[in-house]
């Protein structure tokens, strides 16, 4: 059996999205009749924990990159060294590098080439000279409006891997826990509070709100947070709230999602895991980022802020524009519309037309 790395070099919603790609690539190579690989995943340290979650993932192996993920760590030898020294000794033959827009595979195919990787595909619009054997280019050979699981499927079928018969290449996760003795009895409603960057994030008041007026409504809320979002997580759960802030790791919020009839959060990774587990999202979605690529893919969605914002494009983790309009601009009346919409199988015509801008 081949073993092919497939690298996602950034953090748990890149992760995810690349999810169908690497399924493409575990599923093998048509002109070899569908010979199954080793797939062996390269991705972040902040995306590791959502590789472990990946259907068709043999093997995790997590770096620091310093040109990738935020904070950038220093550039050391002795961590280029072991990466190089890793992928040798996993006599991986073939790589296929997963980039979105901004990022280039150069670096990192540069790496894989004096590590012996004799097969390199990726998307670069700079010239790659040896570098790549497959190289896509954006603008040319695909267009940069869609969703970034569709363009990591591109760069997975250019290296001449497709999905399996019947997989409809929609995001998945293992074996989501029954959560039930985390969350109780009797339906709920999800509300994810935080965010890894400042301009991403609704208020904290906003969130406390809108659990209120769902709990109003007769839906009992179940709120979720990481282990530094605990004071978040507390603030906006309120007197009645269920706070699981710090008590899930990312598999456990899986199954916490999962069995939750709707989910509130913003474009973040919680709402993949939500499109992962084939969860309705009410995602308020900042447009510092295209939500035609960045939008949760595949899933009932409710796509909440200004998308014509100043901010929009900006790629900023602080927001750079007085008073945060995109977001700031949804009530927490609006939330509740958005989750009883969802849970009823109304579909909004005006997240449709958003996520096409």
């Amino acid at each position: 059996m081949n073993r092919v790395l497939v690298a996602r070099l950034d953090s748990v919603g890149d992760v995810l999205l690349a999810g169908p790609a690497v399924r493409a690539v575990a599923n093998g190579r048509r002109a070899d009749g569908g010979a199954p690989n080793d797939v062996v995943l390269l991705c972040g340290p902040q995306g590791e924990a959502a590789g472990l979650l990946l259907p068709g993932v043999s093997e995790v192996h997590s770096w620091a990159c310093p040109w990738i993920i935020h904070p950038a760590p220093a550039v050391a030898g002795e961590d280029v060294d072991r990466l190089v020294t890793f992928v040798r000794d996993s006599r991986i033959a073939e790589a296929v590098i997963l980039t979105s827009f901004h990022q280039s595979p150069l670096p990192l195919a540069l790496l894989l080439r004096l590590a012996g990787v004799s097969r390199i595909t990726g998307a670069s619009v700079d010239y790659a000279g040896a570098l790549l054997d497959v190289r896509l280019r954006p603008g040319e050979d695909f267009s940069e409006d869609q969703p970034e699981v569709e363009r990591a499927l591109g760069i997975a079928r250019a290296a001449g891997f497709v999905l399996p018969p019947g997989d409809d290449g929609r995001l998945r996760v293992a074996d989501p826990p029954d959560a039930g003795e985390l969350v109780g009895e009797g339906p709920y409603i999800v509300v994810h509070p935080g965010s890894s960057a400042q301009s991403r994030a609704w208020p904290p008041l906003h969130h406390a709100a809108a659990v209120e007026l769902l709990e109003g409504a007769g839906h009992r809320v179940v709120v979720t947070g990481g282990p530094g979002e605990t004071e978040l997580t507390a603030t906006v759960a309120g007197p009645s709230g269920l706070d699981l802030g710090g008590r899930t790791d990312l598999r456990a919020l899986s199954g916490v999602i999962a069995g939750a009839r709707a989910v509130v959060t913003g474009n973040t990774g919680p709402a993949h895991i939500a499109a992962a587990v084939g969860t309705p999202v009410a995602c308020l979605f900042s447009p510092v980022v295209p939500a035609v690529r960045w939008a949760p893919y595949g899933v009932p969605l409710e796509l909440l802020g200004d998308q014509n914002a100043p901010c929009r494009l900006s790629r900023a983790r602080d927001c750079p524009v007085p008073g945060h309009p995109c977001l700031a601009s949804v009530s927490p009346e609006d939330v509740v519309d958005a989750v009883e919409r969802l849970i009823s199988g109304v579909s909004s015509l005006s997240t449709r037309r958003k996520v096409r801008q």
